[in-house]
């Protein structure tokens, strides 16, 4: 049975740092590739960024190109996002999802990824 789930949410000031971790479990990272997205109120759910199993290639959205990064650690079953610089407008309830044989491209991310976690909720606020 497949399961992500989510951490590391939280309140945070604007310009500041925090990283969501995403933990595996039921697939391997090595044969799946992972997503974050992003749902605030009122908006559509959005596409953050990827990371491809097999190569670990990338992928960000432009709105946040040069302060997320991606990273995964196999051996702990945990895909992390590391959110830097942070704006008023990421703040957002971030989902990671997976799917297996997912090549995550320049293209960006589909509507939607096979698995699913269940959120973590990022307010960035003064």
């Amino acid at each position: 049975q497949v399961q992500l789930v989510e951490s590391g949410g939280g309140l945070v000031q604007p310009g500041g740092s925090l990283r969501l971790s995403c933990v595996v479990s039921g697939l391997s990272l090595d044969y799946y590739g992972i997503g974050w997205y992003r749902q605030a109120p009122g908006k559509e759910r959005e596409g953050v960024s990827c990371i491809t199993g097999s190569d670990g290639s990338t992928y960000y959205t432009d709105s946040v190109k040069g302060r997320f990064t991606i990273s995964k650690d196999n051996a702990k079953n945990t895909v992390y996002l590391q959110m830097s610089s942070l704006k008023f407008e990421d703040s957002a309830v971030y989902y990671c999802a997976a799917q297996p044989f997912f090549y995550c491209s320049s293209y960006g991310l589909p509507g939607g990824l096979d698995y699913w976690g269940k959120g973590t909720l990022v307010t960035v606020s003064s």
